[in-house]
């Protein structure tokens, strides 16, 4: 039995969708003991998963306390896909501690963060790059091949599907708010997780577009057509404000019954199933949309400053992607204007019919 440790805590997106290399894994090594170190918070996402025997939560950068209790894990082989320092050298204390064979993030030998020669196709694209930022950028704005794929090839197996396994518990509270604030005798539930943080501020749609993307579905599927629409505004604890505004602005367009504040304070694993009880979502770039895929819901992702091309989306959407000339440049202010409800609104129209 071979012996596998994970180490991926990044983004809580990121560590939903690699979960896409689980099948291959057991597929090359059958019956393998798949252990997963992720960032406290990210437990959700991971627990429950039929191909991860332990999930082990840490703080990533408190490693070093950590490496007694992962070193009593006796991993045949380390992946470790984050490029953090801290993380770097705590997948090779591992493999100092364990003879592991490690792939991915480490140190070298002058005790800098690097990379193992096989982790090329992605990391070369990243902070660690051997050829400097600029060229990693380069190459990152050249890439057509997806996470899974990418990925995949760093540790030297098929490409999989991301799955995730929600407690009875998260189904059951997601449920029972779907039935109180939108029925499915009301209509179909359309999720609009339209916001971003604050990292990127252009992966958000723009609030005028937002509204117009509300008022051409409504007239589309809310007017003439039975059982009609609803509108579920989604986000997390950054969105609170702007959903309020969209909620106000929206209401000025289309009857305020179609539209519902889903809330943006709830757990990791509530928000997830809210995801999956929906007819389709619209979303940025963001956690939503790695929980809509891997609940294989119907998608429709906007990109302004992100790639599109890493985004697999397993045949369960579509991409509306900037036409911008400085799309997918990853800054701050990419131009995000040609995101438009019209645009956006077909799309979802081609999903549904």
């Amino acid at each position: 039995m071979e012996r596998i440790l994970i180490i991926k805590t990044g983004a809580l997106g990121d560590v939903l969708r690699s979960t896409s290399l689980l099948p291959g894994i057991h597929k090359r090594w059958p019956g393998a003991e798949v252990s997963w170190v992720t960032a406290h918070g990210a437990e959700p996402l991971l627990q429950g998963h039929k191909m991860v025997e332990r999930v082990i939560a840490i703080d990533p950068e408190e490693c070093a306390d950590s490496l007694p209790s992962l070193t009593a894990c006796t991993p045949d082989r380390i992946f470790s896909l984050d490029d953090d320092p801290e993380l770097c050298a705590l997948a090779a204390a591992l493999q100092e501690e364990s003879g592991a064979n490690l792939v991915g993030a480490c140190l070298n030998d002058a005790g800098e963060p690097a990379y193992t020669p096989d982790a090329e196709c992605w990391f070369g694209m990243g902070l660690l790059s051997r050829e400097g930022l600029k060229k990693a950028d380069e190459r990152k704005l050249a890439n057509r091949r997806t996470h899974p794929d990418l990925l995949a090839e760093v540790i030297g197996v098929e490409p999989g599907r991301p799955a995730l396994n929600l407690s009875a518990a998260d189904l059951e509270t997601a449920a029972s708010l779907l039935d109180e604030l939108a029925p499915t005798s009301a209509g179909l539930r359309i999720g609009l997780n339209t916001g971003a943080g604050g990292r990127w501020r252009t992966k958000a749609m723009r609030p005028e577009e937002v509204t117009n993307l509300v008022a051409l579905l409504h007239e589309k599927l809310g007017a003439a057509a039975l059982p009609g629409v609803q509108f579920l505004f989604l986000g997390g604890p950054e969105e609170i404000e702007r959903n309020q505004g969209l909620l106000s602005l929206s209401r000025s367009a289309i009857p305020a019954a179609s539209l519902i504040d889903a809330g943006c304070e709830h757990s990791i694993g509530t928000f997830a199933a809210l995801v999956g009880g929906l007819d389709l979502l619209v979303t940025s770039d963001s956690l939503a949309l790695h929980l809509a895929v891997a609940q294989e819901r119907k998608t429709v992702a906007f990109f302004a400053p992100t790639s599109p091309f890493e985004i697999e989306l397993y045949g369960l959407g579509e991409k509306v992607v900037s036409s911008a000339p400085d799309a997918g440049n990853y800054a701050s202010d990419t131009d995000n204007s040609t995101i438009t409800g019209e645009r956006v609104a077909a799309a979802v129209l081609r999903q549904l019919s």
